[in-house]
């Protein structure tokens, strides 16, 4: 029994241990972090702790607001730290990768469907708003990727919409920490079994991924694509 609890505790330090290194990493590039929570804190409790008067029920509405208010701030804390990281990932070949791993249920992401040796790459996700073509690197460069990418679609996937995005922090880009936003706005245009079937018929192309081992996320820099390998599609 006392071997369990040791190990509770050991798991409860490691993780509020490792939700202060996340505060301080967040708040290195968010400095207003702490005046954020802290308001939506106190906006909640108060307005629950509120409604408690009114209705004759403030310890209820009380208790209940405070764990939403925690509850809202865990939330907000959450969204944030997201930002922040992919803040400090911004510019780092492969981080649009990453962001695309992590934009929520309904997606299949396919990194890597084309590379050329300068690191500039094109990576496919695939929802209910259809096609979407991420491609980070040189805007230039990326342009002849994308064109490659959006005739391929054509052939295997006409009746799919296909969408492109260049990220970055120039004109008509799209910023890292904004990639998943923009793509949870496009309008959803297909069904589940339309998904399904769209994924099907794109699996059988294959990707680069499948002749080249990469690594997941950010590519180390000064990583050089071998010679010899295939320069996009």
């Amino acid at each position: 029994m006392a071997r369990k609890e040791t190990a509770a505790d050991a798991a409860n330090a490691g993780r509020l241990k490792q939700i202060a290194l996340t505060y301080k990493m967040t708040r290195k590039a968010d400095p207003k972090i702490g005046l954020v929570l802290a308001a939506v804190g106190i906006i909640t409790f108060g307005v629950f702790l509120a409604i408690g008067f009114l209705i004759g029920h403030p310890i209820y509405l009380g208790i209940l607001g405070l764990l939403l208010a925690f509850l809202a701030m865990a939330i907000v804390f959450g969204r944030r730290a997201e930002r922040a990281a992919f803040g400090q990932m911004e510019g780092q070949p492969g981080a649009a990768a990453a962001v695309l791993d992590n934009i929520g249920r309904g997606w299949t992401t396919t990194p890597a469907v084309a590379m050329n040796r300068s690191q500039d790459v094109v990576h496919r996700a695939v929802g209910k708003a259809g096609i979407v073509l991420v491609a980070e690197g040189n805007p230039n460069r990326v342009k002849s990727l994308l064109a490659a990418e959006k005739k391929k679609m054509a052939r295997i996937v006409a009746d799919v919409p296909v969408h492109d995005v260049v990220v970055g922090t120039g004109e008509g880009q799209v910023e890292l920490k904004k990639l998943r936003t923009t793509m949870l706005k496009f309008p959803r245009v297909l069904t589940g079994p339309q998904v399904t079937a769209t994924n099907d018929r794109l699996r059988a192309l294959g990707d680069l991924m499948s002749n080249m081992p990469l690594p997941k996320g950010p590519l180390p820099k000064g990583m050089r694509m071998p010679r010899g390998g295939p320069k996009g599609r």
